[in-house]
């Protein structure tokens, strides 16, 4: 009888030393997600502003990586993306089909079509490329441009789509129309089929675009611009403010009734027909250009065309391919002859085709390098030859972190803690290459008033000789040519006659009326066969079309 109760005892005892041990790898296993996320959340990095904060709420930070991950997150877990709808992507009738790209299927949805009986991860991939990169369920396309818009509705509609808007852009001599798909066919599915269509010249997604700047906080006070010194920007003023000179900035919203850009916002076009007010990276921008009150901008008396192309989303301000032409065609038409696009997105053969049409009219371009980083590919549209690409430097003359590089960087400028206006008034202490290629927008403005016949070519050119050299000896992948000095570029320029400027309206310019591009050389860059997009093989990915070069490797 005792043996069988310390018989038992004992197995009472191995039974609960075993259930113990069983519950060891659980217990650690939760204390460990429970020290991570302890960790995770006790971790606070505090930049301190150099200047006393006058608002308590800080605007919304960017992420650097944001452009850099619309790019490169091919392959990654898109399952908790959700972009959020937005004037940037809405439609026209109001409403945002943007939904999450939430498998590799591309489809916008969890579930794998019935028509879609492939496992070919190359697919998978492209389509969760495509989803992250561009607008979900969106494609703008070429169209014939005699359809009407009775045609052009039953045209989408034969091929399962719906028409949301349609247009003629005499900048790239051609009709485009953007389409939604109506059902869970993947975006490369219908490419291939509408492309078929006789009706139909060439189909591309209608990619995102995005906004570069960061670490944004509004603040008070009148610091030092460094800028201004670095720039040598006091010196060139003794010879150029930019007048007569015509700036258009496709960006947010700018705050035109701030009192720095008093008498300098000429025109303003909102092809998004929007409800928001001034934005922070819109109105820094042009600050940063024609400031002239408090601060003090790089052509202070240069002329703005405010173009809102971009609209608030939950990490910045972003644009897509349709809108972005929209804000070109704008442009050219409105006598721009500097266009500044301090934006970022992938390479996009519509905005290539709208960029190589400004660029033979004469119009110089610069655009943002990007702020996805080292390991970024090239962003366009600064990457586009035809462009001035703009990298970013901060007070010690060292490159912004989140600066891309590449072969395409022809010049730096300041771009890292930047005092620039802000809406309502305010100002704000902002980053990022955006505001880099604003101040070389401004000093384009400067060299054009003391020569307005100068070529886009020749305003890069001397930008670049008399940049002052940073990093290697030379021209390098960072700094491009080096630090653009304001000075030495525009004493560099023969003064010219000064000659009188037509005032900017509202009015596209008249039929006939003198234009930097010559007739032939418009019909010689828009031929028919050369489409937005291009060739679609078999399978599925884009190509370039003919004659377009292919990308640069990452």
């Amino acid at each position: 009888m005792n043996d069988d109760g310390a018989n038992r005892r004992m197995k009472t005892r191995r039974a609960g030393v075993a259930l113990i041990a069983a519950m060891l790898p659980f217990a650690a296993f939760g204390n460990s997600a429970a020290d991570a996320q302890i960790i995770v959340r006790s971790v606070t990095i505090s930049v301190p502003s150099r200047i006393p904060s006058i608002n308590p709420t800080m605007a919304p930070r960017i992420d650097p990586n944001l452009a850099g991950r619309a790019l490169t997150g091919v392959g990654a877990n898109t399952s908790r993306i959700r972009p959020a709808c937005s004037y940037a992507y809405r439609e026209s009738s109001g409403d945002c089909s943007g939904q999450p790209v939430t498998s590799g299927d591309g489809r916008g949805n969890g579930r794998k079509s019935a028509r879609n009986k492939s496992n070919d991860p190359g697919r998978n991939t492209l389509q969760t490329a495509l989803g992250l990169r561009a607008i979900p369920n969106q494609l703008v396309a070429e169209i014939d441009g005699a359809l009407s818009d009775a045609a052009a509705d039953a045209l989408a509609r034969r091929h399962g789509l719906t028409r949301l808007e349609s247009q003629n852009f005499p900048l790239v001599g051609a009709t485009i129309g953007l389409f939604r798909i109506t059902d869970r066919r993947s975006v490369e599915t219908v490419s291939r089929e509408l492309g078929a269509d006789a009706s139909v010249r060439a189909v591309q997604p209608n990619f995102r675009y995005v906004a570069q700047d960061q670490n944004t906080e509004l603040t008070e006070g009148d610091p030092a611009q460094y800028a201004n010194a670095k720039l040598r920007l006091p010196q060139a003023h003794a010879l150029a403010h930019g007048t007569n000179v015509t700036i258009a900035v496709i960006d947010s919203g700018i705050d035109v009734r701030h009192p720095e850009f008093a008498g300098t916002i000429v025109a303003a076009f909102d092809p998004l027909n929007s409800k928001e007010g001034p934005h922070l990276h819109g109105t820094g921008v042009a600050g940063a250009i024609v400031a002239h009150a408090r601060l003090m901008g790089s052509a202070p008396a240069a002329r703005i065309l405010a173009i809102r192309a971009f609209g608030a989303a939950p990490k910045g301000a972003e644009s897509t391919s349709y809108v972005i032409l929209k804000g070109l065609d704008y442009a050219a038409a409105h006598g721009a002859q500097i266009i500044n696009m301090s934006f970022a997105g992938p390479r996009d053969a519509l905005i290539e085709r709208g960029i190589a049409a400004v660029a033979a009219k004469g119009i110089v371009m610069v655009a943002a390098a990007g702020n996805a980083g080292p390991k970024s590919p090239p962003l366009y549209p600064a990457a586009n030859p035809n462009v001035i690409a703009v990298s970013a430097t901060d007070a010690q003359d060292e490159l912004f972190a989140a600066s891309n590089r590449g072969g395409f960087i022809a010049i730096s400028a300041p771009g890292v803690e930047i005092f620039l206006p802000a809406p309502d008034e305010k100002y704000q202490m902002t980053s990022g290459t955006s505001f880099s290629a604003a101040y070389i927008s401004g000093l384009a403005a400067l060299m054009l008033e003391r020569n307005p016949a100068l070529k886009p070519e020749e305003v890069r050119a001397i930008l670049m000789k008399t940049a002052r050299d940073l990093g290697p000896p030379g021209r390098d992948d960072q700094f491009g040519a080096g630090e653009a000095d304001a000075y030495a570029a525009v004493s560099a320029v023969s003064a010219t006659p000064a000659v009188p400027v037509a005032e900017v309206s509202d009015r596209p310019a008249a039929e006939g009326a003198p234009d930097r591009q010559e007739a032939s050389m418009t019909r010689a860059l828009n031929p028919p066969a050369a489409g937005i997009a291009a060739e679609r093989p078999a399978d599925g990915e884009l190509k370039p079309a003919a004659g377009e070069p292919e990308p640069a490797a990452q």
